[in-house]
């Protein structure tokens, strides 16, 4: 019985995704702090609006974010229903898909720079876009750790509850940073 109970406590792996929900809340009160920061900057008026069309690139990048989210969720669906290599097909795509992401967003940042709308900026509003999009980066950085993590798990020959479980908090994460995502852009379309 003393052996069964260990065993089940090797498996409790709900204090790791009671921490993952801690740093997403703590994420969403970090970004909620940087608008409401842009909004009093630019609502203070002296001409400090986002005068500035942002990049075409963001567009395109919420496009390949969205579909990364279903390729993200096509690979859970595949774990739960025990097809490995449809999860890894999934993941990799996922994978990809975020690759891409950070790639669009850099590029938008280059069509910035070429029109000499840089960081450092008179109107920190424009300051404020950089900073929303690389952190938001960092953000997505942290998600292709998380997927990797589940994508190596997936080659490996672990219990399946070791497998869903790295699944799920690659899944949870992943949706979580794409809906960031969608809120920063729609709140700055809205406020340029």
């Amino acid at each position: 019985m003393q052996n069964l109970n260990k065993e089940v406590d090797r498996y409790n792996l709900q204090p790791k995704k009671f921490i993952m929900w801690l740093f997403m809340i703590s994420s969403i009160i970090f970004f909620a702090g940087l608008t409401s920061g842009f909004i009093v900057y630019s609502g203070d008026g002296g001409g400090k609006t986002l005068n500035v069309a942002l990049p075409q690139a963001f567009i395109y990048s919420t496009i390949v974010i969205l579909l990364s989210s279903a390729t993200m969720h096509w690979a859970y669906l595949q774990t739960k229903r025990l097809k490995f290599g449809n999860q890894r097909l999934g993941l990799w795509l996922t994978l990809l898909l975020g690759i891409l992401f950070i790639a669009m967003q850099v590029y938008g940042w280059s069509v910035w720079t070429n029109l000499g709308v840089f960081f450092i900026n008179s109107n920190a509003t424009i300051s404020f876009v950089y900073a929303f999009t690389f952190l938001h980066i960092i953000h997505i950085l942290a998600g292709l750790i998380i997927i990797i993590t589940a994508l190596v798990s997936s080659y490996k020959k672990l219990p399946n509850v070791i497998n869903l479980f790295r699944m799920e908090i690659a899944s949870i994460f992943w949706h979580f940073v794409d809906i960031l995502w969608i809120y920063l852009y729609v709140f700055l379309l809205l406020n340029q």
